[in-house]
């Protein structure tokens, strides 16, 4: 498009992109979610917003029943990243009020300046704001009184549920295994809800209740554990339909909600800190449970739990705890113990989690302890700690090092070219101002500025790159050899913390699996350990170097 100037010459005119908007719209709880009509009317007014501002309206994030207390929400944070992306994919972000984007000042305050740096703006339709110093402090304060009224508003609600609770009524946590809420009048708008007894799930409960204090009529009472492997065995689920284990078991054998008692107002919803016993609410409901039946329970737990009751002492050394793992699920190998006809007693490695969850979790293994422990040990006395093969593993290291500051110098190179590049540029362009040739505009210092930039770059990445590199440790063939008779002797001889202690330095963990025992490490931890430089006993655990070929501990 062209226009003819007061000269009568054609200059050419150049038209603006329009402005790209997306809009953020949130309510706070779902029934305003569900109510469907906070978000169309915020949609409409930001709509015609657009209209008048002749913006294009790009997009929009809905935020349906979600606090604006912190950033702990999706669609916010998909907001946010797309905003942060390299292809500007929005210049605006509108909300109908400050409060939708954020209800706490300092939040509000630092994710308008992160979007800022990035170029993009963030503009409320009933509270338009410039940016100059006045209007930035009266964002502020607007911030400031909406993070007033969410407390205090939260302190009206927390009011009315505890008054909701006195009255017996549901107040909308989580329903207990073996109940579920039933509709008992209507105030207003609102429902009122009490929990009452679910008969399916009802016996579920008290199934749970005999298992542990009777057993099954075929053995004697069942203990946390094999109550949690029977449950998960038979195919029964948990309220959200998910397996039961310990922590969830031991929740429902102590809640007192199966004896008619729910406890309301008893953590902080926020921190989940426990709250005062003054300030909890007893609200009567239907029992599942009768008093005697839980009270005997609560004793049994009580003896039982090793803070009351010390553990039973198993005698024989432990050498692998702590470092053998099932290799089906990697969780911990444990001690089991049992005994045969004549009374001897076997000592066993086993998968903690089949014997914590069941097999629904982990088909579970086990091995005889004296077994694992005299092939471990034997596998690193023959097999690791010999002078060729602890030569070999640090060959192999240094080769890989050497391929390695091979790459870093040729890094180093190039960035001592970026600088002195850098560098005479800089120089080039002073020397034409101090001679005239050039004067000193905004775009030679936009110009300087980013040759400085690239100069401290490239001098800030030299300093970490040559902080990071270092000579490795000479390690000679004769401390090699002292090396693996020591290790030989220590691992197979002498009290089993000593020993112990001198297979975790080396050994990052042990994998059991039907036919095969790994033994994972680290190289460079074992060059460390050699060369005297390891001051504690540990092993990185994200590596496996030892067996590249899968040729070793089979």
């Amino acid at each position: 498009m062209t226009a003819i100037s007061p000269a009568g010459a054609f200059e050419p005119q150049v038209l603006e992109a329009p402005v790209r908007a997306c809009a953020y719209l949130r309510v706070s709880t779902g029934r305003q979610a569900e109510s469907d009509l906070s978000i169309p009317d915020q949609r409409k007014q930001i709509s015609g917003f657009c209209i008048t501002k002749g913006w294009r309206f790009v997009g929009e994030f809905v935020e349906p029943g979600a606090s604006a207390t912190d950033d702990v929400r999706p669609e916010f944070q998909k907001m946010i990243e797309r905003a942060l992306d390299d292809d500007r994919p929005f210049d605006v972000i509108l909300v109908h009020s400050y409060s939708r984007l954020f209800r706490d000042s300092f939040g509000l305050e630092m994710y308008i300046r992160k979007l800022a740096k990035a170029g993009v703006r963030v503009v409320s339709i009933t509270q338009e704001l410039g940016d100059d110093p006045a209007q930035v402090m009266m964002r502020q304060v607007i911030a400031l009184f909406d993070e007033y009224q969410s407390r205090e508003n939260g302190k009206h609600v927390l009011r009315a549920m505890r008054e909701n609770a006195r009255q017996g009524f549901y107040n909308g946590s989580p329903v207990p295994l073996g109940y579920r809420t039933e509709e008992v009048e209507k105030r207003g708008a609102r429902v009122k809800k009490r929990l009452e007894v679910d008969a399916v799930e009802a016996e579920l409960v008290r199934l749970i209740f005999k298992l542990y204090l009777q057993g099954d009529g075929k053995s004697g009472p069942l203990g946390v554990k094999e109550v949690v492997k029977r449950l998960n065995q038979q195919g029964y689920r948990t309220k959200r339909n998910a397996r039961f284990g310990v922590g969830t078991l031991h929740g429902i054998l102590t809640n007192t909600v199966y004896i008619g008692q729910w406890v309301f107002n008893k953590r902080c919803s926020k921190t989940l800190q426990a709250k005062p016993s003054s300030e909890h609410i007893i609200v009567e409901v239907p029992p599942i449970i009768e008093r005697t039946t839980f009270d005997a329970v609560q004793d049994t737990l009580k003896a039982k739990n090793p803070k009351t009751t010390p553990p039973r002492v198993t005698t024989g050394p432990i050498l692998l705890t702590g470092l053998a793992v099932c290799a089906s699920c990697e969780g911990a190998m444990t001690l089991r113990t049992g005994t045969s006809k004549n009374g001897k007693v076997h000592r066993y490695y086993t998968c903690s989690t089949c014997a914590r969850v069941g097999k629904s979790a982990c088909k579970g293994r086990s091995i005889r302890m004296d077994t694992l422990d005299d092939l471990v040990v034997q596998h690193l006395s023959h097999r690791l700690f010999t002078t060729e093969r602890l030569a070999s593993l640090l060959s192999s290291l240094g080769e890989r090092r050497a391929q390695k500051a091979a790459e870093v110098e040729g890094r180093i190179l190039r960035l001592q070219a970026d600088k002195t590049e850098a560098e005479d540029k800089l120089r080039r362009l002073y020397r034409m101002i101090e001679e005239g040739v050039a004067e000193l505009d905004d775009i030679l210092r936009d110009r300087i500025t980013e040759l400085k930039n690239q100069r401290e770059k490239a001098e800030a990445a030299l300093d970490r790159i040559q902080t990071h590199t270092g000579n490795p440790p000479v390690v000679p063939l004769e401390l090699v050899e002292r090396f693996g008779r020591m290790m030989r002797e220590n691992i197979a001889n002498g009290e089993i913390p000593f020993r112990k202690a001198y297979i975790r330095s080396v050994v990052d963990r042990i994998e059991v699996d039907d036919e095969v025992v790994r033994i994972v490490g680290d190289k460079a931890t074992l060059e460390q350990v050699i060369a005297g430089k390891s001051g504690t006993f540990g092993v990185r655990s994200f590596e496996r170097k030892w067996r590249a070929r899968r040729d070793s501990n089979s």
